[in-house]
């Protein structure tokens, strides 16, 4: 049985598990039909007219009618009949197990009016993969398109057709779309007929395929044909925490396999009493605090008052909950919740004796240099003024004397503290003043100055002496 479903490989073998084209379970292709009697080398004396073919990589899957004299096998790759043209797929299953599946699809056999034409040769192979090839420009070609018509879709996948005559676009929308204009620009971009088919998100997930958070293939796009309900409540009876992240697949909406194990938790949930929430007793009221399925055992959260008291939780078993229920019920109040199961020993690993190691906490109190460290890295940043101090021997040092200081307290500039590094900007050499120019406004403010007498000098000059 040929791989057609390992995306590593080509012309239907694979290449990643090396058998060369051959699988012996089929668990490999995608949403394939374990094929036994074929396994089995089991010749049919009546053999059924009836064929299953699979196309892209088991994408979809259609059931055709094959004559007498046509010997074909699962997983021969032949030609079919279409509604415009041929296409090219393999048979994933014959003889009468494909009957079952067509029951199981509620498929008539009368629908059934497409024939198998003939096995497919190098030359029809070579068609088909040139179909695949152009699927991934003409997917980007229309999704551009698309967008142009600001149209409210998503191209979710492309499949030609093996005779490149016909092109089925699956989009997802979250309502009705008006594509009359895109299917015009389509034809005119591939120049093939265009059939638009609307899927959900669930089955857009199923067609492209991926890698579940579980580490495998998509369940969707490997084996699960139907898709059943899934609500929230399934995630609850199973003690899952409501992350939506976490509870939603791929295709955005719940996982499918919430549903898988929730037969099992609603019938183990029956052996343990419902609406039990509380519980009394002398030592106070114990609330439901999580309920262990496979473990079969109830924790409840004892309610304790006053300071420095911890909450106290234990577990019990359905049957002395049952028991201490029906005491609280007949207005008793039992000392003590009997003989709980302690929190400790429910992991069935031993409990550490106690070292005789006290808790000091509170009792010895480490010296906090934080701050003193904080503060010499401070000092360290700072900038000296006296830079102009001669770098001579510390005072410390003995039989020397500190140079005498010869200046009087009147040169000292008293503006500057003491303790204080920092220069002082007061103690600095005055700033030259510079005389700047008056501001255009000022020029304006100021009245211009009266040149009437400079003119009249100027044109009529004194009269000479002599």
């Amino acid at each position: 049985m040929a791989c057609v479903g390992c995306s590593s490989g080509t012309n239907g073998k694979a290449a990643g598990c090396k058998s060369n084209g051959g699988c012996s379970t089929g668990g490999c292709n995608r949403m394939n039909t374990y094929d036994w009697i074929s396994v089995l080398d089991i010749e049919d004396p009546m053999p059924s007219p009836w064929v299953e073919v699979s196309f892209k990589n088991g994408s979809h899957k259609e059931f055709y009618r094959r004559e007498n004299y046509q010997e074909v096998i699962t997983g021969d790759w032949v030609v079919v009949e279409t509604a415009s043209g041929y296409d090219v797929g393999t048979i994933t299953l014959s003889g009468d197990l494909v009957k079952l599946q067509m029951k199981k699809k509620n498929v008539a056999e009368e629908r059934v009016i497409y024939k198998v034409i003939r096995l497919a040769s190098d030359r029809d192979l070579d068609h088909m993969r040139q179909a695949r090839e152009m699927e991934k420009l003409a997917l980007i070609k229309g999704r551009v398109i698309a967008r142009s018509l600001n149209l409210d879709m998503k191209l979710g996948d492309i499949e030609f057709q093996s005779d490149l005559r016909k092109a089925t676009f699956f989009y997802t929308a979250d309502k009705r779309i008006d594509f009359r204009e895109l299917v015009r620009l389509f034809a005119k971009e591939f120049h093939v007929k265009i059939e638009m088919r609307q899927i959900g998100a669930r089955q857009e997930t199923a067609r492209i395929g991926g890698i579940g958070s579980c580490g495998r293939e998509l369940c969707c796009s490997t084996w699960l044909s139907d898709f059943k309900t899934v609500v929230t409540s399934a995630a609850r009876y199973q003690n899952l925490a409501i992350n939506q992240t976490k509870l939603s697949g791929q295709c955005g909406r719940l996982k499918c396999c919430l549903n898988y194990e929730l037969d099992v938790y609603m019938e183990s949930l029956n052996r343990f009493p419902m609406e039990i929430e509380t519980l009394r007793s002398g030592l106070g009221v114990a609330n439901l605090f999580k309920t262990d399925i496979f473990r079969g055992v109830m924790y409840y959260e004892l309610e304790t008052s006053g300071k420095g008291k911890e909450t106290q939780i234990f577990g019990m078993s359905p049957e002395q909950v049952r028991e201490h229920k029906a005491k609280n019920d007949r207005g008793e109040i039992p000392k003590d919740f009997g003989k709980p199961i302690p929190v400790a020993n429910l992991s069935g690993q031993p409990v550490e004796e106690d070292a005789g190691y006290a808790d000091v906490t509170g009792e010895i109190e480490l010296p906090d240099d934080r701050k003193k460290r904080n503060r010499n890295r401070g000092i360290r940043n700072k900038p000296n003024s006296y830079q102009d101090r001669p770098s001579g021997p510390s005072s410390s040092d003995s039989g020397q004397k500190r140079p005498e200081n010869n200046r009087s307290n009147q040169d000292r500039n008293i503006d500057q503290p003491r303790g204080n590094n920092r220069p002082n900007p007061r103690s600095g050499p005055p700033r030259p003043q510079q005389n700047r120019p008056p501001h255009p406004d000022q020029r304006r403010r100021n009245p211009p100055p009266d040149r009437s007498d400079r003119d009249k000098n100027r044109f009529n000059p004194p009269p000479s002496s002599n």
